[in-house]
């Protein structure tokens, strides 16, 4: 759950990537437009290319997909995925919104045009101009126009979600040059920007004419993506009819992809009823993320006869951090060997064994199973950043690279835990009475809040370690909306977050570890993480002008995080685990970056009709 947004609305949000160019050297040069940007690399794709390798340019139009709500949400109350308030539906974003470009799903930080003809980076990289496609068209038949995207811009930053204008701070303004130019002006030469413009989501004026931004609940979108609503039904179902006008089918960066006619999604209220509607037939594939259910469920006659496909699919995808996170602004949380002490609580190999059939990996960075996550001791090029600011940092910070907890032997969860006393007693916290108190008597408690069922024996495993230390806590499970709501004031203790897999992270990390998110409601800083350092670690990571300076600095940003201790990493797994009814065409050609929802939906193509 992301504070009310997918991971893929908010790839409508964070999205790179707009224009070719012969080196990286010769940018500051570059004053003629292209086709496409690689922020480090040259374009893997020439102008006039025909098509996205893992796309199938043949791929036959028609037939039908029947999904299920990909999240927790089991119902909707609004259209409009940008704004703060309320639930948006699920596929919306993915199928009705466009951006200027389109990032390509096997180079790394690299994009395409879009709704965008060509673009134009300025020699001092201060501004960045868009030549719109006139062929570009919203679903209301309307031509997409260079202040349809400057009203887009304004409004986002104006009446958007928080998380807007975190991402496009330092854009300074949006100009409608002529009627199907555009350009972006900033404030700062941060390299990112340029790549991050090109992925906002354009709409039109006309969507919602006279209602004011956040009050756009049911008004269908007027946009220029391949989907339409069809109809819908409030907390069961919403269709999407693919638009026999849409204007993009014949560009290189649409060629095979969007292929069904129509995308049914199927609300369930939990885990349990999804799965049993789906072996019922219900709806056509299922991306599973239990390790148990993956195991045990998956079998049977279908399975055995074909009609259901079960399938592990390799992806390149950094795993980015999932966890437990302390809120750091409750006090029982700000004393580092507190948190230090909660981490040593989690039995990740009991759980493995136990719960998850050994499918599963710990995560041992915010940037695991990537080259951004922090090695050994730092390399030269990493004290160079980190050493300015040494007085500021734990010592331990220049040692080697801090590693989970393990219980296997010779360690054990037993040691672990006198570990954990050790520091909660240096900290100020001693067993007295039946419970963990503090000097004033005060019992250690906290309550760990989520909003999926299936995690609740897995919280219990960690819950039963915790009372091993007197520490006394309470498990919520609450329904998406609740949850979303209390995410979105802070108002947690402790909760499950998975933040999204980054291969080119940039100026979201403002708002997932920047001080000034850390007071902004609705912004991604659940922690609450307000640090000089980390303010200045994330500013070198924008503002890398190659690769490898990109990479050292997320590995010292990453070294300084995990010192930090402010989450209990959880695990992940290097394949998407996907079932399917056998009635479906997939390109030969898998892509290296991508999740599998938006994979299936954009990729894949009806063989078989459904029956």
């Amino acid at each position: 759950m992301l504070n009310g947004f997918t991971h893929a609305d908010r790839a409508m949000i964070r999205i790179f990537a707009i224009i070719i160019v012969a080196a990286v050297s010769s940018f500051s040069a570059s004053v003629w437009a292209a086709h496409a940007f690689s922020l480090y690399d040259t374009p893997k794709y020439p102008p006039q290319f025909t098509h996205f390798d893992y796309l199938n340019p043949d791929a036959p139009k028609g037939g039908e997909l029947y999904l299920a709500n990909p999240d927790s949400r089991t119902s909707f109350d609004k259209f409009n995925p940008f704004s703060m308030k309320g639930v948006a539906a699920a596929g919306v974003s993915n199928l009705m919104f466009e951006s200027l470009a389109i990032n390509s799903a096997d180079e790394v930080a690299t994009m395409y045009g879009l709704l965008a003809e060509d673009m134009t980076l300025s020699p001092d990289r201060m501004a960045m101009t868009f030549r719109i496609n006139p062929k570009a068209r919203f679903n209301n038949g309307d031509a997409v126009l260079a202040e349809d995207v400057k009203h887009s811009f304004d409004t986002l930053m104006a009446k958007g979600a928080p998380q807007f204008k975190m991402i496009y701070a330092d854009v300074k303004q949006c100009v409608a040059v002529d009627e199907l130019t555009v350009r972006f002006e900033f404030k700062t030469a941060n390299r990112e920007l340029p790549l991050i413009v090109g992925g906002m989501p354009v709409f039109s004026r006309k969507w919602a004419a006279g209602t004011p931004f956040d009050k756009i609940q049911l008004t269908p979108p007027i946009s220029s993506g391949p989907y339409l609503i069809e109809k819908y039904d409030l907390g069961r179902s919403i269709a999407f009819k693919r638009n026999t006008s849409y204007w993009g089918n014949d560009i290189s960066a649409r060629k095979g992809a969007f292929n069904f006619s129509r995308i049914m999604y199927r609300f369930y209220k939990d885990d349990v009823a999804r799965l049993e509607a789906f072996m019922a037939g219900e709806f056509d594939v299922v991306v599973e993320y239990r390790a148990k259910n993956w195991a045990r469920a998956y079998k049977g006659p279908k399975f055995e006869r074909g009609e259901l496909i079960k399938a592990t699919l390799k992806h390149s995808n950094g795993a980015g951090m999932q966890a437990f996170v302390m809120n750091l602004r409750r006090p029982q949380f700000q004393d580092v060997r507190v948190r230090r002490a909660l981490g040593l609580a989690m039995d990740f190999e009991w759980m493995n064994r136990q719960l998850f059939y050994s499918q599963y990996k710990r995560i041992d960075s915010f940037f695991s199973n990537s080259e951004l996550g922090a090695k050994a001791s730092p390399s030269p090029a990493e004290l160079a950043l980190l050493e300015p600011m040494r007085d500021q940092l734990d010592p331990a910070v220049f040692e080697p690279a801090p590693v989970p907890p393990t219980t296997n032997a010779p360690a054990s969860l037993r040691a672990n835990l006198l570990q954990a006393r050790d520091l909660l007693k240096q900290a100020g916290w001693e067993y007295q009475d039946g419970a963990l108190r503090n000097s004033r008597g005060e019992i250690f408690t906290f309550e760990i809040l989520d909003d999926q069922s299936a995690l609740s024996r897995i919280i219990a495993v960690y819950v039963r370690n915790l009372e091993k230390l007197g520490i006394r806590v309470n498990q919520r499970t609450a329904d998406f909306a609740l949850v979303q709501k209390r995410m979105e004031e802070f108002d947690f203790d402790m909760t499950s977050q998975r933040f999204g897999d980054v291969t080119s992270p940039g100026n979201e990390m403002f708002d997932m570890l920047g001080s000034k998110a850390a007071d902004e409601k609705g912004s991604s800083n659940y922690w609450g993480l307000k640090d000089p350092v980390v303010d200045k670690l994330v500013t070198a990571l924008v503002k890398a002008d190659s690769r490898e300076q990109l990479v050292t600095a997320s590995r010292a940003l990453d070294r300084v995080l995990l010192h930090k201790y402010i989450v209990v990493p959880h695990w992940y797994s290097a394949t998407h685990r996907v079932a399917y009814r056998n009635r479906f065409g997939i390109p030969s050609v898998a892509p290296k970056y991508y999740q599998a929802d938006p994979y299936v939906i954009s990729s894949w193509w009806q063989v078989k009709p459904r029956q």
